[in-house]
């Protein structure tokens, strides 16, 4: 008898113990208990975080949960969610490393800048590429100038004039120009990495962009099980069950071939016929400093660097890595922002002329119907400083960030503190720019968009409104490893807005599916918005 109760007694022990801790500890006991959750199930079981994002409602939810609890929020089991300056702050501002869940950001087996989990490495490849990326690099280089001005005059404002209708014509004609704008924006950062030679020139080669773009946009749907379930995915992987379609892998293939490509084309340039090419715009800036940056590494550290088990080993497919990352993201995100400031200017023409007037006030402007047109790209200092044109652009990146998912972050050892509690090391913790943007006390009425919260001549904010509203904008996020690129992207922005509405107003054809969807980088639902051009009377 006893002996047949031994079996029993220690089921029992061990369902106590599961219950102990999958239930009792998680929900009672642990230092995440004290803490607000999401959902009921949140102390249990990560499926309702999880479920959110598979069915693309993360965002929403989460922001529902902040609203409800506060700036701290629990998710999962061992995943919190954070909205407040201090819990950014300490978050992103304080060493926070990354996980996991940024490798599929990897490519060609190894990883770039943006996935490194570490920040030891992340700074050294940082160290490479900061400086060509900055403000003042950007504002005095040549190379960026030549190619704003072969993309904007030679190729952008050809391609709208030819599809656009005379105002006389009163044609209801239109067309997408999200997809004029993803091509515009590959253009731009594709002459920056491997200069105007090698880049992509999708503004002319319509149906090659189109296929690429198809393909890019396709597998992006498929990232939920490697991003959030890596092991389980790698689990049936090996019993030759695959969660993803073969063609994604296909696509992600034929995608990195195609960088592949251009750094090959770009490395063969830079060996025999660099020195004696004089157009500033074939420079490839952004590969000439890592590829300096690599040779300095290698001589400096060698073996002792903290690159030298990748990027110094694979050097050639460690700059590949680098190069689709920031064609990829660099495309895609002000792509997306583009197509939301014409979006709400279409909506609003005198607003247009408002903005028109002040860029014709640019020393060189881009009018093209003035005699005097030299095709230049007007000073980005001056740029700069045209308030209506920073405030629409800030007020787009608030309402509609081209990011406004989930940025984790794992806490450190041995703990830290997020408000007012005490979080242990190895717990998921970020915070997401839809919410961050909707603080109703910094920005009223959050879900209005309003341009005028950035114009300070006209809003009658005080020292500190003005304060609180830049400290709560996190469009590119923030601390050591914030967008690398926000520089670029801003300046890229102005110029190709100051090229459209220097010469054109916009008009809503068919806007259907222009809510934002709902995810880490998003833009509108149904992937387009089409608009009707018309050139403006000289």
């Amino acid at each position: 008898m006893l002996a047949l109760n031994i079996p029993v007694l220690g089921l029992s022990v061990l369902s106590l113990l599961v219950f102990y801790k999958f239930i009792i500890y998680p929900a009672f006991i642990s230092p995440l208990s004290k803490v607000p959750t999401a959902h009921w199930s949140s102390p249990f079981s990560p499926l309702w975080i999880l479920w959110t994002r598979y069915t693309n409602y993360e965002n929403r939810s989460v922001h529902a949960a902040h609203l409800k609890h506060g700036p701290v929020v629990r998710l999962g089991p061992n995943e919190l969610s954070v909205n407040d300056l201090g819990g950014l702050r300490t978050v992103y501002a304080g060493g926070f490393e990354k996980g996991q869940w940024y490798s599929i950001f990897d490519n060609y087996g190894v990883p770039c800048m943006f996935s490194s989990w570490h920040s030891r490495p992340h700074s050294a490849r940082k160290r490479m590429i900061s400086n060509i990326y900055s403000k003042s690099n950007l504002q005095s280089s040549p190379a960026f100038a030549r190619q704003a001005q072969v993309i904007l005059y030679d190729r952008l404002l050809p391609a709208i004039t030819s599809k656009s209708k005379s105002k006389s014509e009163n044609s209801r004609d239109g067309f997408d120009i999200m997809d004029v704008f993803n091509a515009t924006t590959m253009d731009f950062i594709t002459a920056y990495l491997f200069g105007l030679k090698n880049g992509s020139n999708f503004l002319q080669n319509e149906s090659y962009r189109r296929h690429w773009m198809s393909l890019y946009h396709s597998r992006k749907t498929y990232t939920f099980f490697p991003q959030e379930l890596p092991y389980l995915t790698k689990f049936f992987k090996t019993l030759g069950v695959y969660l993803n379609p073969s063609w994604v892998d296909d696509a992600n293939q034929e995608l990195e071939d195609w960088c592949q490509e251009r750094c090959d084309a770009t490395s063969a340039y830079l060996t025999s016929a660099s020195n004696s090419d004089t157009d500033a715009g074939n420079e490839p800036v952004v590969m000439n400093a890592i590829l300096s940056g690599i040779k300095k590494e290698e001589k400096s550290k060698g073996q002792d660097s903290v690159l030298n088990a990748e990027t110094l080993r694979y050097p050639e497919l460690s700059i590949a890595s680098e190069m689709i990352d920031h064609l990829a993201a660099g495309h895609e995100t002000a792509g997306i922002t583009l197509t939301y400031i014409a979006w709400h200017l279409s909506q609003d023409i005198p607003l247009q002329g408002a903005l028109r007037k002040e860029l014709l006030t640019l020393d060189t402007n881009m009018d093209l119907s003035h005699q005097a047109s030299t095709k230049q790209i007007p000073n980005s200092k001056e740029l700069d400083g045209l308030p209506l044109l920073h405030a629409i652009i800030m007020e787009t990146l608030r309402l509609d960030a081209a990011i406004p998912g989930n940025q984790p972050r794992m806490t450190p050892y041995p703990s830290c503190t997020l408000g007012p509690y005490i979080i242990p090391e190895g717990v998921r913790v970020g915070a997401q720019a839809h919410s961050v943007h909707r603080n109703e006390a910094v920005y009223p009425e959050p879900e209005k968009w309003d341009y005028k919260r950035w114009m300070d001549s006209e809003n009658g904010y005080t020292e500190d409104q003005k304060r609180e509203r830049d400290r709560w904008f996190w469009a590119f996020s923030s601390g050591g490893r914030m967008c690398i690129g926000s520089n670029f992207a801003m300046l890229e922005i102005k110029l190709v807005i100051a090229a459209i509405y220097s010469n054109f107003t916009t008009h809503i054809v068919n806007d259907d599916g222009i809510e934002q969807e709902d995810g880490y980088t998003v833009g509108p639902a149904s992937n387009q918005l089409i608009l009707r051009f018309e050139r403006v009377a000289a």
